[in-house]
């Protein structure tokens, strides 16, 4: 899902700034931004993307302040907070 025109926007993971292009998914700029997971599991083990489809909600992110946001569903937009709570 890219825009294909080249744009860049710039938002915040984890209080440190990314710049992706316009279209970019957001589970494409952790990844981009070379976090290794999206969240801690309840027995702490790191959980990331693993369908890419929304079935799996393993890519649960905070964004603009919304818990659960699916990563793999979201394209990114400029300004956007992303918060995750799993292993950098």
């Amino acid at each position: 899902m890219s825009s294909r025109t080249g744009e860049r926007v710039r938002l915040t993971i984890d209080a440190r700034t990314v710049e992706v292009e316009a279209g970019t998914l957001v589970v494409a700029a952790l990844v981009i931004a070379g976090l290794r997971g999206t969240r801690t599991s309840v027995n702490g083990q790191p959980r990331a993307a693993l369908c890419g489809m929304g079935i799996c909600q393993e890519c649960r992110v905070t964004i603009d302040g919304r818990a659960h946001a699916l990563a793999c569903q979201t394209a990114c937009r400029d300004g956007q907070i992303i918060q995750t709570t799993g292993p950098a």
